[in-house]
């Protein structure tokens, strides 16, 4: 349970990506069976790797299993996913505080909801 003293996320980042896990579900890319089957087995390995319970591990976990689901379910491969990475960093790194930050041309499609 969260509070005024503890929200619910940390950063916006992990808002974001709760956001899209389930914005990915309610499109069909997977069911919450699925989800909490990859997600339970990121939070496995964390544990197994002694990580678990650093700050953000979680939600890092988050990320990771909306990647495997997404290639598993063949939306998206590996490579893309890290090109997509990449250039949401490099766009990330150039925009100034408090300005959106902008896709170059062929990432901005990835990124919007149909």
């Amino acid at each position: 349970m969260h509070s005024e003293e503890q929200p619910p996320f940390e950063a916006p980042w992990q808002a974001q990506a709760f956001a899209l896990a389930v914005h990915l579900n309610e499109r069909g890319a997977f069911t919450w069976s699925e989800w909490a089957e990859a997600l339970g087995a990121q939070r496995r390995r964390s544990g197994e790797a002694g990580i678990a319970d650093r700050p953000e591990q979680y939600y890092l976990d988050w990320l990771q299993a909306l990647e495997y689901l997404l290639i598993q379910r063949d939306p998206a491969t590996a490579d893309e996913l890290r090109a997509f990475r990449e250039a949401w960093v490099a766009a990330y790194e150039a925009t100034p505080h408090g300005h959106p930050v902008q896709l170059d041309k062929g990432f901005e499609v990835l990124a919007q909801p149909e």
